[in-house]
């Protein structure tokens, strides 16, 4: 999987297309990321003790990485990422300007 935890992607289809957030968590097993912002269920959730409050509590959920995309940090496009070799070691760059991500 190329996308990673604390990249910045923009989502291309469902309910939140064209959304833009930070990557918070990545699945590799399950081919998934949750994404800051987007694809926000509500919850409710019931007072377990006096002090905790009980009410309706927004989060986030994971969404297919196949409908998000990375947003190159130089140019600021949506792109695919590329592998490429500098100093013997592999690094992911952006397929639009060729930067390293």
């Amino acid at each position: 999987m190329k996308i990673r935890k604390d990249d910045t992607v923009v989502v291309l289809s469902g309910k939140d297309k064209g959304k833009q957030g930070k990557v918070l968590t990545a699945d590799p097993k399950g081919m998934k990321v949750t994404v800051a912002g987007v694809n926000v269920a509500t919850r409710h959730q019931k007072a377990r003790s006096q002090q905790e409050e009980g009410g309706i509590i927004k989060m986030e959920t994971p969404i297919y990485v196949s409908k998000v995309q990375l947003v190159c940090p130089k140019c600021g496009k949506a792109t695919r990422v590329g592998k490429a070799e500098k100093d013997g070691k592999r690094v992911r760059v952006c397929k639009k300007c060729g930067a390293e991500v």
